[in-house]
């Protein structure tokens, strides 16, 4: 069992129950599901750069991303119906804890300047997503290799209800959430 599987069951599912009242363990939020997604808009000019974040993807999550194609024409960014413009991957279940747990770990302390992630940044269905600008933070990425910089969008979808009830499960799990201020500043 992963570590932070182990966790869950040990000190999230008791302190989550504990302070939502659930009657019932099976109505305590569990995470379902992390989708990882680069948008590599270059892909249109350089088939390259596709290949390339395919790699780091891959070598971030542990499986293979699915090609996304653009869904219409954009003559700004000379993109057109059908172009490969983007890279997803749906951790589910072992892999899932395991990409969390180098998430919180080891990849989110070396991002440079940070500051805690955005505590608002929930969809009002339990959901959390987040946003990294580099692939370097992940330890299993090369700096010296890296060919060109590539962000990606990262979304936590859990069984909550409430924003309120994932962001304390979230919090359990280790998210480094920002303090909300206090009022007198």
């Amino acid at each position: 069992m992963t570590r932070l599987k182990d966790v869950y069951k040990s000190k999230i599912v008791p302190e989550l129950t504990k302070e939502f009242e659930y009657k019932n363990p099976m109505a305590v939020p569990r995470m379902e599901k992390v989708i990882v997604s680069m948008g590599v808009g270059k892909a249109a000019q350089d088939k390259k750069f596709l290949e390339l974040a395919k790699k780091d993807l891959m070598m971030i999550t542990g499986q293979a991303p699915v090609v996304c194609k653009a869904k219409k024409s954009v003559s700004n960014f000379k993109v057109r119906q059908g172009d490969e413009t983007g890279l997803k991957v749906t951790v589910r279940g072992v892999r899932m804890y395991e990409f969390m747990d180098r998430l919180i770990s080891l990849a989110i302390p070396r991002v440079r300047d940070f500051r805690g992630l955005d505590p608002n940044s929930f969809d009002g269905r339990g959901n959390y997503s987040m946003g990294l600008i580099e692939q370097s933070v992940f330890p299993e990425i090369n700096p010296a290799k890296i060919e060109f910089q590539q962000g990606m969008n990262i979304t936590f979808v859990t069984t909550a209800n409430t924003d309120e009830e994932a962001r304390e499960m979230l919090t359990l799990f280790g998210m480094p959430f920002k303090k909300p201020k206090p009022d007198n500043e």
